[in-house]
């Protein structure tokens, strides 16, 4: 299929395509240029960007990804280590999922601060 086609699919842009695929994280098995110098990318690729994406949406920044895809193509990593990341990304999260408490907590005082000024007689 054409990028055009695949970037509908995946509901991402042309241009991110192009940049996952400049960085490796998509390679011969996923694309193939033809005669005519048009990528044409394979139902493996399909796959590939809904594993990158599912990454992507847990936090995962783009050397994660390269390392998390080459264990995936290469079988680098142990078990352990496996469960050692996955430990480390639940701590990160819910290390963000605290800040981002604390700033609904402050938030939430400014509005009230906000409001209790709308409501004192003028």
């Amino acid at each position: 299929m054409r990028i055009n086609e695949l970037a509908n699919k995946m509901d991402l842009t042309v241009h991110t395509i192009r940049f996952y695929e400049k960085e490796g994280l998509l390679d011969s098995r996923h694309v193939q240029r033809e005669k005519n110098n048009y990528r044409n990318y394979s139902d493996e690729a399909i796959e590939r960007l809904k594993l990158i994406k599912k990454f992507q949406n847990v936090g995962c920044s783009l050397i994660e990804l390269k390392e998390i895809l080459q264990d995936k193509d290469e079988n680098t990593r142990t078990n352990q280590e496996r469960i050692e990341w996955i430990s480390q990304k639940i701590a990160e999260v819910e290390q963000m999922r605290n800040e981002y408490d604390q700033m609904l907590v402050t938030l939430n005082i400014m509005l009230e601060y906000r409001k209790s000024l709308d409501n004192k007689p003028k």
